[in-house]
């Protein structure tokens, strides 16, 4: 009787991984569009261009 009474809290339950897995699809989705977006494209080739300037040789 008692097994019964007592949970077992290891892991997660259905309905969090369908949770954990739409947040990880709505942040990847997220990161996605930004990555495709122009200003962070320009961002990107502006700090590539600026690597060899920060460089000691």
């Amino acid at each position: 009787m008692k097994k019964l009474l007592t949970r077992d809290e290891r892991g997660m339950s259905t309905s969090e991984y369908a949770v954990g897995t739409v947040g990880a699809c709505t942040i990847g989705g997220v990161l996605v569009k930004i990555g495709q977006s122009e200003w962070f494209g320009d961002l990107v080739r502006e700090l590539l261009d600026k690597i060899p300037s920060i460089l000691p040789f």
